[in-house]
């Protein structure tokens, strides 16, 4: 499946009102460029370490944005530094000075955190899949299928006999087997995405069918197979966002978190009762409203966040609203930018990003016969 590609005008669809001007639109990607080092890595903010799920998630904003070329550069990162077993450390420092299109490093990356988060090296799959979408290049899928397939890999020797996958093996490879609902629900999604590029490869897999199906039969029906950390409000949108809860369950869960996280003007506490709310929440929770049918809501949630938007359009991270008010911690995070273009790209009707997390053409993998 590829989708035509776009007209000579890539950045239309993040025009959004009370959101982005074509001018603040054009302004948050070039600071989203600028923080891409000349190696393709894209740190949280300069001098700070990367991560391969925020830093895949700054590529598909890039890809959102038209800049395939800088999108294709950070996956071909990710291809580099691909550790042999299929994974990726947890965090890597940050490469260095300069920005996208000053050349291209050789040299493989530090890490700072030698785990291996499995939702971490999941999500590889959903940018890979959106780039093919928003380019129709084949040969990047071929090059891409590989890394791919043993990240996959990689992450379904974790999965339990309950469907649920353990979340890290730590430094030294033990594996942890106790699973996070926001990780698992990212993963389902990764997974429906690798599910579709073997499609388009005409390579199934059947084992990945069945990983997906059963890790979406544990999201949706079995809570206690996950650890509880029902206080953050990624655990509470997480499930409907990576496409396991859909219907009536997801808007019930929606519906039964509003009032404890959502702060009306200001966006999406993280954690409760924190007085905090944050930017990268308030984007994936208004990514969330859109999958569910619900744009208008999803555009109020982007409209309260733009007291977080920086002079040099970047998005701050959080903002505490009571006792000692401040935006908090100090830095604009590549990833708070990238979540803001990806929702506003959903909104705009950008067709890769609504195929990726719309979901409608993703294939769901095979539940178990029995509620086991």
């Amino acid at each position: 499946m590829t989708l035509p590609r776009r007209g000579p005008d890539a950045t239309e669809h993040l025009v959004l009102p009370g959101v982005l001007t074509a001018e603040e639109a054009a302004g948050t990607v070039a600071a989203v460029l600028a923080l891409q080092r000349p190696d393709g890595s894209i740190p949280w903010f300069h001098g700070h370490h990367l991560d391969p799920w925020d830093h895949t998630e700054a590529a598909m904003a890039l890809d959102a944005a038209g800049e395939d070329g800088a999108a294709a550069r950070a996956y071909e990162w990710l291809a580099r530094n691909q550790n042999e077993d299929g994974s990726w450390y947890a965090a890597y420092a940050d490469s260095g000075s300069g920005g996208a299109g000053d050349g291209a490093f050789t040299s493989t990356a530090v890490p700072t955190d030698a785990a291996r988060e499995t939702n971490f090296c999941a999500y590889v799959a959903v940018g890979v899949w959106h780039h093919y979408l928003a380019t129709g290049d084949d040969g990047f899928l071929d090059r891409m299928w590989p890394v791919v397939h043993a990240a996959i890999e990689f992450v379904l020797e974790l999965q339990q006999p309950g469907g649920q996958i353990g979340w890290k093996r730590e430094a030294d490879g033990t594996p942890v087997e106790d699973a996070l609902l926001t990780g698992c629900s990212s993963v389902y999604q990764a997974l429906r995405c690798a599910l579709a590029i073997a499609e388009e490869r005409e390579e199934p897999q059947p084992d990945w069918e069945l990983a997906a199906g059963a890790l979406a039969h544990a999201i949706t029906h079995h809570p206690e197979r996950f650890l509880d950390k029902s206080h953050y409000s990624m655990d509470w949108y997480y499930p409907v966002l990576g496409g396991a809860l859909t219907g009536e369950r997801a808007t019930a869960r929606i519906a039964e978190g509003w009032d404890r996280f959502v702060v009306p003007g200001l966006g999406v506490r993280c954690v409760l009762p924190n007085p905090w709310v944050t930017g990268g929440e308030s984007c994936e929770l208004a990514l969330t409203l859109w999958v569910m049918g619900q744009s208008d809501r999803a555009l109020e949630v982007l409209q309260s966040i733009q007291h977080l938007r920086a002079e040099d359009g970047l998005y701050w991270t959080g903002f505490v609203f009571e006792g000692n008010i401040a935006f908090w911690p100090d830095e604009r995070t590549s990833w708070t930018a990238g979540s803001l273009l990806l929702a506003v790209a959903a909104l705009g009707g950008d067709e890769a990003t609504t195929a990726v997390f719309g979901g409608e053409r993703l294939p769901l993998g095979l539940e178990p016969d029995c509620d086991c």
